[in-house]
């Protein structure tokens, strides 16, 4: 399930972060890396403890809890901090196929990785290449979305970022561990979730909306890992 979540942050927001970031120390994103994905990643990453990726995270992170879209696709139990990086075309930057890490280890906790997010940072006409490419049941997505806006995906999908050729790429990445760990159980309740606001819109009042309401969270009580 691939779902894109429009406008995570605002024009003011996403100018207030990429001034932030231009003035920040970045280094060799190999250095988070795994085994494999180190193999294939090539660009540039803020480390995990440096105060302006700690600041800008916890103001994303705010962020998402106040949007809908994101509660209802993710169920997030813990988010672990973004990592925020740059892909320049000046040193041909990519990250070629790898799974992101199914735990993920920080200062500030361990996670199990249910879901990942990219947070586009760099307008589309900034950058040339730079694809994300994800492939899931029906083949490879590619996905270059506007600043501003998120795509969330399984952590389990085969991804890769395409060579970026012009330009400069800047995004965040982030992980959460949902409550409900079963991916096939997180769709059913989205889908369950946004019929649900749609025949809210429609038939304000209506009983049968409540009954679906209690059916609903019925099945977040069966499902839930907390």
């Amino acid at each position: 399930m691939l779902i894109v979540i429009p406008d995570v942050l605002n024009a003011a927001e996403l100018a207030s972060f990429r001034t932030q970031l231009a003035a920040a120390p970045w280094q060799d994103g190999r250095t988070t890396a795994g085994h494999q994905s180190a193999r294939a990643k090539r660009n540039q990453q803020l480390a995990e403890d440096d105060p302006t990726a700690l600041a800008l995270g916890e103001a994303l992170a705010r962020t998402l809890g106040r949007i809908p879209l994101f509660m209802s696709a993710a169920l997030p139990q813990r988010i672990f901090p973004p990592v925020f990086s740059r892909y320049r075309a000046e040193s041909g930057d990519r990250f070629g196929n790898h799974v992101d890490n199914a735990i993920r280890y920080g200062a500030r906790g361990t996670i199990r990785t249910d879901l990942s997010a990219t947070l586009f940072l760099s307008p589309p006409d900034a950058y040339d290449g730079g694809a994300l490419v994800i492939d899931d049941v029906f083949g490879p997505r590619d996905v270059r979305l506007p600043a501003g806006s998120m795509v969330l995906y399984p952590s389990s999908s085969l991804h890769r970022v395409t060579q970026v050729t012009r330009g400069e790429r800047l995004a965040a990445v982030m992980w959460m561990q949902s409550l409900v760990r079963d991916e096939g159980r997180r769709r059913i309740l989205f889908d369950l979730d946004s019929t649900l606001q749609d025949l809210a819109a429609d038939l304000q009042d209506d009983p049968r909306i409540l009954s679906l309401t209690n059916v609903y969270h019925n099945l977040v009580r069966r499902w839930a890992d907390p």
